[in-house]
């Protein structure tokens, strides 16, 4: 079987493209991380495999320092509140 055929390693575009993939990733988890109130450079885990799942677990379900500490759940319920306020009489 010839090298060619299984990858025989990886090329420069091979380089970029993870390049370009990660940026892809990582701004906008910084700007989610700043705009929560959590520091933008957080977002950098989110290039590490595994960790980068249970990053998004913490941003979901922590509290969110913007918010005072009320976390996610007091997020949601205030704009499910807000939603369901229109269809009132």
């Amino acid at each position: 079987m010839s090298p060619h055929m299984m990858g025989g390693g990886m090329h420069a575009f091979g380089a970029v493209w993870m390049i370009v993939i990660g940026f892809v990733l990582v701004i906008p988890f910084w700007r989610l991380s700043s705009r929560l109130g959590y520091p933008g450079a957080l977002s950098l885990l989110i290039l590490i495999p595994l960790v980068n799942l249970g990053f998004v677990y913490f941003l979901a379900f922590a509290s969110w320092p913007r918010l005072g500490g009320e976390g996610a759940s007091r997020a949601a319920k205030g704009s499910a509140d807000r939603w369901l306020s229109a269809f009132e009489p």
